[in-house]
């Protein structure tokens, strides 16, 4: 009981560091194609278990409703699913696709304001063989974490994480030296008409974890 008591101290001194190294709010609450942009090269963290599970953010993509016609949020739609797109930015916007996947996502800007950065794929960092039994496959391959929902699957996250606070524990972002950012289409949203040209992917140039190559002349973001 005694150790008991004297551990629970040093437990807050720990969450304490941890909460002060989270990106702050502020980080969050500026315009989408910012915070997305500098996402890239960022660490995210989910306190999972004996060791947090950490990797690094390689590819992103940006969604600024309700003009956007690709958001969940687009012409002012506002249900269950979306409701955490118009709160405060920091938060987690996870949702669910094709009966099987989870998809993370950052939300940004200001209350009432359905912005937010979908999370597409992250390089390992830390706890690379859990994921790769979480993923049920080699911890070399880059199929690991190369998507949307196979980096939820990696990383645990899911239903459970919808709504979280991402300045404090346990899913947050750290900050990281930065990355060489490249710019591109979003993919897989060819009924946005032209909003699906808008360049609002943003990919570490060269890194083996992104999804899918960005196609045509790339601009640096």
């Amino acid at each position: 009981m005694a150790a008991a008591r004297k551990s629970q101290p040093l437990d807050a001194v720990r969450r304490e560091r941890r909460e002060s190294r989270a990106l702050p709010r502020d980080f969050y609450e500026r315009p989408v194609l910012e915070v997305a942009r500098d996402l890239v090269g960022k660490l995210l963290v989910h306190e999972l278990g004996p060791e947090p599970l950490v990797a690094r953010i390689v590819e992103v993509e940006a969604y600024r409703g309700p003009e956007d016609r690709a958001a969940h949020s687009a012409g002012g739609r506002r249900t269950t699913r979306n409701e955490a797109m118009w709160g405060p930015a920091g938060h987690a916007y996870l949702f669910f696709v094709y009966g099987m996947h989870w998809q993370f996502n950052v939300v940004t800007g200001r209350v009432g304001e359905p912005h937010a950065v979908l999370v597409r794929a992250v390089e390992p960092v830390q706890g690379k063989e859990r994921m790769a039994r979480r993923r049920g496959v080699a911890p070399a391959r880059r199929e690991l974490s190369n998507g949307p929902g196979k980096l939820c699957q990696a990383l645990g996250l899911d239903a459970r994480h919808y709504g979280l606070d991402l300045t404090r524990p346990p899913l947050y972002l750290l900050d990281a030296p930065k990355a060489r950012v490249v710019r591109s289409k979003r993919i897989g949203i060819d009924y946005a008409g032209a909003w699906a040209l808008r360049p609002w992917r943003f990919s570490e140039a060269g890194n083996p974890y992104v999804s899918k190559p960005p196609e045509g002349r790339l601009r640096r973001a």
